[in-house]
């Protein structure tokens, strides 16, 4: 199974928003071909994340709750510690942790986010494949 790390907006997007485009990667995760590795400091992420009022508006018109979230997010991942620092620091200090994690496990990293993105060729020299589209080729 190939490993990835999956940023917390796609986390958002797969079953929260229900985006369209997050289907194949829920997919992919469902039939268990690929790793989903993840730190208990992205699951705590992720519970904060999921109080802010605005999400906790859109889960509800959804019939969705942080739990639900949660549940999910457990039934897929794998629990690993937390990385050491990567080589290289991304802009925003909360996406770091993806980085670090991504690298130390050499897995794909999953992310919509430009602060991640914008890291892609640096990434790629310690073997990390930055992705930002939805399904990751298997």
């Amino acid at each position: 199974m190939q490993p990835v790390v999956i940023d917390t907006n796609i986390v958002l997007d797969m079953w929260v928003f229900d985006d369209p485009r997050s289907r194949p990667l829920n997919l992919a995760l469902q039939a268990q071909a690929l790793r989903w590795l993840a730190s208990a400091e992205m699951r705590e992420e992720l519970l904060r994340v999921l109080d802010y009022p605005h999400l906790v508006q859109r889960s509800a018109l959804r019939g969705v709750n942080a739990l639900d979230v949660l549940a999910q997010f457990d039934r897929h991942t794998h629990t690993v510690p937390s990385a050491e620092r990567a080589p290289y620091v991304c802009k925003d200090p909360d996406d770091q942790k993806f980085i670090d994690l991504a690298v130390a496990q050499q897995a794909m990293l999953i992310s919509k986010d430009k602060a991640v993105l914008c890291m892609k060729n640096r990434l790629a020299r310690v073997g990390v494949a930055v992705w930002p589209v939805w399904l990751p080729p298997i």
